[in-house]
């Protein structure tokens, strides 16, 4: 139920008190009213906080339940300044103990002082989740306060669009999730110092806009880190920077649109469990994939011609492989990883999903290199999985055949495709020939179940 459909269900109750519901000479209160103090702030901290703030005029009981409400979410309207001084007020005012989170989102330009204040305040009520979004915001960037990495009770932080200065290391012990989106560092020692600022840090997602910053190696040193989500579209224009991940703990990992730095180091993620790693490319000292061995789930997204894959690595725990496989010679990776995958059991290939796409890609790779067919298919695969086949290339039959052919535990193979344009229905025939050919294999698993999704 959303949370609209919550306050309109309520609402009748809180207008009970009509004939039905009373006595003669006797006045009832409204239903809703008589719930228990607790019950009436759950039901309140899943409403908007505009709407929270209008129960104040129900009744005297109602006129300062929500200032206890634990969770407050704030959005700029038109007048900045009204926003600003409505929130400071309503922050003022609050009086729960313990503030579960606060949310504030402003889209105009605005005093930065507003932001030191509403964290003060925040904090002063033990804030436990502190989102602060300026990502529609036009003005030159806030800086977040340093003296407000110093709460201990933080559990969660979230900034976008600020300007961050940490000149030495502070105290953030609860801190466990935080968030960098499109933020601004003064220099290298302003993310290590806000990295080494938190022992117990096990969430980070790490977005870098389109801009230009003073940090030249990016050190991410986390021993407690258990996930990190980092993309950085912004090309690195200087040869000499890169990242440093040292991030012992680490089970998930997703690396996204990261290009053109001098290097990229992984060490020691001996625990990793996932990673999906699209678009990295023209990386000079790179060892992305030779740090991945560890994982049991991958998912790339890469041209094996933008991107080094050492070929001595053996993937001893992988199961579950998904690649793309419109990059330029994709196939080669893919040569790569059954080689150096034993115990894979799950392939799934995902083409290109869109007709534009297509036409791009074959018109630009048309003549490319063929495909160097692997040494084995590893002994455990069992599922095969192949989504919006186009069949296009001959390289992609070579590869289909050679998997059904040489499997010899497979139990099921799958091709879908994509619906096909009334004006391209020659494309039928097509698919249609290679239906007959795939059915036609000589399979080696003599329990596969071939299973054709064609739209």
């Amino acid at each position: 139920m959303k949370n609209s459909e919550r306050f309109s269900a309520a609402k009748p109750l809180m207008e009970q008190g009509g004939k039905s519901s009373r006595k003669p000479g006797f006045m009832s209160e409204d239903r809703i009213s008589e719930l228990p103090e607790v019950l009436l702030l759950q039901i309140l901290s899943s409403l908007p906080t505009k709407l929270v703030i209008s129960t104040s005029v129900l009744s005297k009981r109602w006129l300062s339940l929500w200032k206890m409400v634990q969770r407050l979410e704030f959005e700029s309207s038109r007048n900045i300044y009204d926003f600003a001084e409505n929130v400071t007020r309503s922050l003022l005012s609050h009086k729960a103990p313990v503030l579960e989170s606060l949310h504030l989102k402003v889209g105009d330009q605005f005093d930065g002082v507003y932001v030191g204040v509403w964290a003060t305040i925040a904090f002063t009520r033990h804030v436990r989740e502190f989102v602060l979004d300026l990502s529609s915001y036009h003005g030159p960037r806030v800086r977040f306060p340093t003296s407000l990495f110093c709460f201990d009770t933080l559990e969660t932080l979230k900034l976008y669009y600020f300007y961050i200065y940490v000149p030495c290391p502070v105290s953030m012990k609860s801190l466990r999730t935080l968030h960098l989106l499109s933020v601004v560092y003064k220099g290298d020692e302003s993310g290590h110092n806000l990295f080494a600022s938190c022992p117990n840090l096990e969430h980070l997602v790490l977005r870098r806009g389109f801009f230009f910053d003073a940090v030249v190696n990016f050190i991410i040193d986390a021993p407690s880190l258990k996930t990190l989500l980092l993309s950085d579209p912004f090309s690195a224009r200087e040869s000499s920077r890169g990242y440093v991940i040292k991030a012992p703990s680490l089970k998930y990992l997703g690396i996204e649109s990261v290009e053109g730095f001098e290097y990229f180091l992984i060490e020691n993620v001996t625990e990793l469990v996932e990673a999906n790693i699209r678009n990295v490319s023209k990386i000079v000292n790179e060892n992305i994939l030779g740090s991945l061995k560890s994982a049991k789930r991958l998912s790339l997204d890469l041209s094996p011609l933008k991107i080094t894959y050492p070929t001595e690595v053996m993937y001893h725990q992988l199961v579950y492989l998904e690649m793309h496989t419109h990059k330029v010679e994709w196939w080669n990776l893919l040569t790569h990883m059954l080689d150096s995958s034993p115990k894979l059991q799950v392939l799934k290939l995902i083409d290109r999903e869109t007709r534009h796409e297509n036409l791009e890609f074959d018109k630009k790779y048309k003549d490319q290199g063929k495909w160097n067919q692997p040494k084995y298919v590893p002994e455990c695969l069992e599922t095969f999985m192949w989504r919006n086949c186009n069949w296009g290339r001959e390289e992609e039959k070579e590869v289909a055949t050679y998997i059904l052919r040489n499997a010899r535990q497979l139990k099921k193979a799958t091709f879908s495709t994509d619906p096909i344009e009334a004006k391209r229905l020659c494309k039928l025939a097509k698919r249609r020939k290679m239906r007959e050919e795939l059915d036609g294999v000589v399979m080696t698993s003599n329990s596969c179940h071939l299973v054709f999704e064609f739209e």
